[in-house]
């Protein structure tokens, strides 16, 4: 054996250096998140007010307003989503601790921004067209809808830290007598990591754009609200479709820098990362499965509570 192979490799000390960076600027940014918060908030109702104004510059027949609306949903959808949102906090803890090829990444953000607005869109034509809802009970919907999304995401990290474990509830249940054919112990434990436990496997990436898309946004709510008052109902559905697209090239962007960041790391690190396979899979899933679990419990006690005159623009997305 080389004698170098018996050192972890310099890469480490540049990881670890790299990772204090990162718990740092997560510190600051959780100590300054009510700033933080505030700020999107301001800047969010701005563009609210834009698209509104082009909304109904559209009504009234000019068609710099339908231009201008696209495309104004289409940067808000993509500003929108870089500040503090669930999507991306879910997607990168995902993609850091799962490897999956770069298309199913791609895939999975794109479909879960996707359903994101094809949600709002069901949730106005349902509960404000054909049940006729008071802003009251629409901001009750939504309140309900922000508390399953927080719990969606913790059971997601549930999930993770069960795996990390080796442990598959649903074979505790179950009991199969064939489990040593599924290299298993009878006791509900894997001793070595599956291909699922590295890459997810779809039923993983089914949840995840389940856990991105089941919350509505803000801003969509309102548009479509808006357009449906004044007549505008397709050029509001048009508008948050683009919204999503907005949201999906944003999102999309950062997962493609953690795929290759991660990509990097266990490249630099191959004789490492692959002597503590094992080791590293379970690791990263505990930390990943801490922290949505966390980060669930902080959405769950933070949502806005139910307004009769409805929050469409101060509900955070």
């Amino acid at each position: 054996m080389k004698a170098h192979s018996l050192n972890k490799p310099p890469q480490i000390a540049l990881l670890s250096a790299g990772g204090a960076l990162c718990l740092a600027l997560l510190y600051l940014f959780a100590r300054h998140w009510g700033d933080v918060v505030q700020y999107c908030l301001a800047l969010q109702i701005t563009l609210h007010r834009y698209l509104v104004l082009y909304m109904l510059q559209q009504r009234d027949h000019q068609i710099s307003g339908g231009l201008m609306l696209i495309f104004g949903s289409f940067v808000y959808g993509f500003l929108h989503s870089v500040g503090p949102g669930h999507g991306k906090f879910v997607i990168t803890t995902y993609l850091a601790t799962h490897r999956q090829h770069l298309k199913i990444s791609r895939a999975i953000t794109l479909l879960g921004s996707l359903m994101q607005g094809v949600v709002a869109i069901v949730f106005i034509v349902v509960l404000a067209i054909l049940f006729n809802l008071s802003t009251g009970d629409l901001s009750r919907s939504r309140y309900w809808i922000e508390k399953a999304s927080a719990l969606l995401i913790a059971v997601f990290g549930l999930a993770l830290l069960f795996r990390a474990a080796g442990i598959n509830p649903l074979s505790l249940l179950r009991r199969r007598a064939h489990s040593d054919h599924h290299a298993e112990c009878g006791c509900g434990h894997k001793h070595q990591p599956t291909a699922d436990e590295l890459t997810g496997g779809w039923r993983n990436a089914l949840w995840v754009i389940a856990t991105i898309g089941i919350r509505p946004c803000s801003g969509a709510l309102m548009i479509l609200l808006f357009a449906n008052a004044i007549g505008m109902f397709s050029w509001g559905v048009a508008a948050v479709l683009v919204m999503s697209l907005g949201t999906a090239l944003s999102i999309t962007i950062l997962a493609t820098v953690v795929h290759h960041a991660r990509e990097w790391v266990l490249t630099a690190n191959a004789e490492w990362a692959t002597r503590y396979a094992t080791a590293l899979t379970k690791l990263t899933m505990t930390l990943g499965g801490l922290i949505l679990i966390l980060f669930a419990l902080v959405l769950f006690t933070t949502v806005i509570p139910v307004s009769a005159n409805g929050d469409f623009i101060a509900a955070g997305c």
